[in-house]
């Protein structure tokens, strides 16, 4: 469904763009793509780029996280095709410092200590964000299997999706359907 028309005339002026892509590897590892692009509808004069043509991307910038069934990132690379300035690509290793966090635990809480500010790319930890819903989405799946088979065995495993939105809040009859034993409604 298309947003309704804007009240007022107006002029596109930028687009940005991120793009998550998640795999499933051989080895039984997880991994996913980010990519954001930055693209203004006029020509920009940068001190260190010269000029940047209108269409021609102001930031392309990408990274890659691998993490097990845990969620836990086992490694992390990051690239920058275009930066406004020289210096942005030589802040891409930092972004190894995410190798060892965990994704299901404090995980924004983690991205700002560990590259928030000047200590990495805002661009780059703008991607962190949807680049992990990706993950979660990529090992749906599997998850199901896991929990669908403690269920069988007779274990009774909180659904991590389990108060996470409004139609998996305890008391939504999607949960009541789903999960009643989680079901807290009338």
């Amino acid at each position: 469904m298309p947003l309704p028309p804007p009240d007022i005339k107006r002029k596109h002026v930028h687009t940005r763009t991120i793009t998550c892509k998640g795999f499933e590897r051989t080895d039984g590892a997880w991994e996913v793509e980010g990519w954001i692009t930055d693209v203004k509808t006029y020509g920009v004069d940068s001190p260190e780029r010269i000029h940047v043509p209108a269409g021609e991307p102001m930031h392309g910038m990408g990274m890659r996280l691998t993490v097990g069934d845990d969620m836990q990132i086992s490694d992390a690379v990051a690239v920058q095709d275009y930066s406004p300035y020289r210096i942005c690509h030589t802040i891409t290793p930092s972004f190894r410092k995410l190798i060892g966090v965990s994704l299901t635990k404090g995980f924004r809480k983690s991205v700002r200590e560990l590259l928030g500010g000047t200590k990495g790319c805002v661009h780059l930890v703008d991607i962190l964000g949807p680049m992990a819903t990706t993950l979660f989405q990529t090992t749906t799946k599997r998850r199901i299997k896991q929990l669908e088979k403690a269920r069988d065995q007779g274990e009774k495993l909180k659904p991590p999706v389990l108060n996470t939105c409004h139609a998996w809040a305890e008391d939504s009859p999607v949960v009541k359907r789903d999960f009643p034993d989680f079901y807290t409604g009338d």
